[in-house]
């Protein structure tokens, strides 16, 4: 995903970010270096070095940072990004399996039921179109136990409003 436009709103005191997918606010709270009264954003732009898949920030000292995009998805909890995290880590676990395991290939190839290009396509942490459920049971097939645990987390601020409807007040009407 790309960073199409990025604007430092300072009254929300913020970056506010528009991909193709969403917009985004990311907060100057959760920068290294955040502005300040005196001193300002001068300039924000998506980066052209990172393939706009960051965007990069100056103040008025002349100090700059660059942010990436998954730091703010991450900031969002977006499930699309989230989903590719744990799609990543499962596949390093698999990989690092795959090393230590006395079965060849061939071997984990039939136990699995696919064919050798899948199993290279599972093991290549790049590709994402792969679902958890393979990456399980070629972690099992390894001798791998994944413990997943659920457990609530902090609701994000936008969220906690909307979720609880504001109290209104009825006003009698005249007649």
């Amino acid at each position: 995903m790309k960073i199409q436009t990025v604007e430092a709103n300072n009254h929300k005191k913020a970056f506010e970010l528009r991909t193709v997918r969403d917009t985004f606010v990311y907060p100057y709270a959760k920068l290294d270096l955040p502005p300040t009264g005196d001193n300002r954003v001068v300039a924000v732009f998506p980066d052209p070095d990172t393939g706009r898949e960051a965007f990069t920030y100056r103040l008025e000292s002349g100090a700059e940072d660059t942010i990436h995009l998954d730091a703010v998805l991450e900031y969002h909890q977006d499930p699309a990004y989230l989903n590719e995290v744990l799609l990543h880590r499962l596949t390093v676990e698999a990989r690092k399996a795959i090393e230590q395991s006395e079965l060849a290939k061939r071997e984990v190839v039939r136990r699995l039921g696919t064919s050798a290009s899948q199993l290279y396509r599972l093991l290549d942490p790049s590709r994402t179109s792969k679902s958890v459920g393979q990456l399980l049971a070629l972690l099992h097939l390894l001798g791998r136990e994944v413990d997943i645990v659920v457990r609530p987390t902090k609701p994000l601020s936008p969220l906690k409003s909307a979720s609880k409807p504001k109290a209104r007040r009825l006003r009698p009407v005249a007649v």
